[in-house]
């Protein structure tokens, strides 16, 4: 398998996690990939025609994207540990959708002043995008804490990167001010080896 890759992106690192976690790091390929949808670059566009990474060239099928399917398929190869059984997938599932809009709203800030020209950057947008952080945030820490403890599953895992892309882009935003249970059961979780080995750098 060949999964294209850039350490930077919180979703590349969902992936990654997993792969150190069930034992598959080595039967995947590492590719490398840069683009924005201005500028495709090396985006893997012929197996995944949004241009967006990760995906995952498998031999015996078609290019799996994006990562929420990539790490069920990856979980599922393993054995499947890390999507429970019964009404406690939902919760995690929801984690994970939670996690995943927090990734998504946080690269949105950076694109719109990565990609735009310094003039046309509209700030109550950038503002907006860090609203929705912000309320996930806040709702992980009142509502979702009791749910992150236990056994391994994929809502810790998705919930662990994008907290650490909070810390990469967004370090100044200060996401553990008032989500002390939160930034506590992170600041524990950090201490992984796949959380570790998988920080981006620059």
């Amino acid at each position: 398998m060949k999964l294209y890759h850039a350490a930077a992106s919180p979703f590349v690192r969902k992936v990654m996690m997993v792969l150190h976690e069930t034992g598959q790091l080595e039967d995947v390929e590492i590719v490398p990939a840069m683009g924005t949808a201005v500028e495709p670059g090396t985006m893997p566009v012929a197996h995944n025609p949004l241009g967006k990474i990760p995906a995952l060239e498998r031999a015996d099928g078609p290019a799996l994207y994006d990562s929420r399917v990539i790490c069920r398929y990856l979980d599922a190869r393993a054995g499947g540990h890390l999507y429970p059984e019964g009404n406690a997938l939902w919760e995690v599932l929801t984690l994970e959708a939670t996690a995943d809009g927090i990734m998504e709203a946080a690269i949105a800030m950076v694109y719109e002043a990565r990609i735009r020209p310094p003039e046309l950057v509209y700030a109550p947008w950038v503002e907006g995008q860090w609203a929705k952080v912000a309320r996930a945030v806040e709702a992980l820490d009142s509502r979702w804490t009791g749910r992150l403890a236990g056994p391994l599953h994929m809502g810790q895992i998705a919930v662990a990167a994008a907290l650490g892309y909070l810390d990469f882009r967004h370090d100044a935003r200060d996401w553990r001010r008032g989500n002390e249970a939160l930034a506590d059961w992170f600041a524990q979780f950090s201490e992984r080896e796949s959380f570790r080995v998988t920080a981006p750098e620059g």
